[in-house]
């Protein structure tokens, strides 16, 4: 949205009118800085992550960037606090953060903390405890904001023919879905129009075409947390079943899961860890490839067939599975319970795989509004 005028600003006097006019040239304004770097961090239940990256075109060129497991959330549902040994994992990833920003001398940055931190007890006591050892400062940021930039960091892969759109987030604490309505929107605009809800999911005063927020909902089950909820349960299948199902529940209450849907135009975009290991392991991946996993379609046969693969290994099996690892095989059958459970819910058989998530969402969001992306500010 372009900002208002003040009253006045760079009126003429109407006609007829006596006062005198001395030409005044106005100054021009600065341009962005296209050279700056960016920084984008989130602090999930399960990982540290953080891109620094500079603008470039359209999109962003990544210079740096940061992955770290610090399991904050762990023991988290049974006390409702983060237990010293995950603070102190976390404080020791974001010091390598810290040491990063510095060395990059990066001006613009946002920092965020998400489920965990929000669900703690302890939550807001530690983002001071953060500060104060890293000079770091990370906002707790409101599911709804979370939602929203997952959402935009999914733009360049929303499809022109797309209608309806289902994004889809798995993080460690809790999942974000958003159902959005594009048919109002000139279908090469609808990436355009995705973009703009950075700005927010109800913006009533935009002069472009806008993407409609349906519904959007915030599970507080995520790998973790969905995992924790049946520790309990020995046997391999009977835990992902019941995982499944009980995911499932928690959407009862989502609008458009109520109303039969129809499947032409629609697309669901998944973002996440398990989305991506899914990915990988349908295509047979020996090391992981981005570029081959980010955008690529699958259907729901083929995310089934893999999923069936996951249980045939056996915890054992998928420990030793070169794509999914030591870090992931705990958290990667409670995120395929929750992929296998929204397909189960909706009018698709295919899913759209974004490498992408809250970071890109956060970078896109500064460098929009900054005007620094050759799109100018959405």
């Amino acid at each position: 949205m372009a900002p208002k005028r003040p009253k006045g600003a760079g009126a003429l006097p109407r006609l007829g009118s006596n006062v005198g006019l001395t030409p005044v040239e106005t100054p021009a304004p600065i341009p962005p800085d296209s050279s700056a770097l960016y920084a984008a961090l989130d602090l999930g239940t399960n990982s540290c992550r953080m891109l620094i990256a500079q603008p470039k075109g359209s999109q962003f060129h990544v210079v740096d960037s940061f992955s770290k497991s610090v399991q904050l959330g762990a023991g988290l549902e049974s006390t409702g606090k983060l237990s010293r040994a995950s603070m102190a994992r976390t404080i020791q990833a974001l010091r390598i953060c810290q040491q990063k920003l510095k060395r990059h001398k990066v001006g613009r940055m946002r920092l965020v903390a998400t489920e965990a931190c929000r669900r703690a007890g302890n939550g807001a006591g530690f983002m001071r405890q953060i500060t104060r050892e890293t000079g770091l400062r990370l906002d707790i940021i409101k599911p709804e904001e979370e939602a929203r930039l997952a959402v935009i960091s999914c733009a360049p892969l929303v499809s022109t023919k797309t209608e309806q759109l289902l994004v889809v987030d798995i993080g460690g604490g809790s999942t974000e879905l958003v159902w959005i309505d594009l048919t109002a929107v000139p279908k090469r605009e609808r990436p355009k129009a995705i973009m703009r809800l950075h700005a927010g999911f109800h913006t009533q005063d935009s002069p472009f075409p806008a993407a409609k927020v349906v519904d959007w909902i915030s599970v507080p089950l995520g790998v973790a947390t969905l995992r924790d909820q049946f520790n309990d349960v020995e046997d391999d299948s009977a835990r992902f079943a019941l995982m499944s199902w009980y995911f499932e529940e928690h959407l009862s209450e989502f609008a458009p899961y109520k109303d039969e849907q129809t499947r032409q135009g629609f697309q669901i975009v998944g973002t996440s860890g398990t989305v991506t290991t899914v990915a990988a392991s349908h295509l047979g991946l020996k090391r992981y490839d981005r570029n081959k996993v980010d955008g690529l379609r699958m259907s729901s046969d083929q995310i089934d067939k893999v999923i069936h693969m996951y249980l045939k290994l056996g915890p054992a099996g998928r420990r030793k599975d070169p794509r999914i690892g030591q870090d992931r095989q705990a958290l990667i059958m409670s995120g395929a319970a929750i992929l296998q459970a929204l397909l189960r819910c909706w009018p698709t058989d295919q899913l759209s795989v974004a490498d992408r998530g809250l970071r890109e969402g956060l970078l896109y969001a500064q460098m929009s509004a900054d005007g620094v992306l050759e799109d100018g500010v959405y």
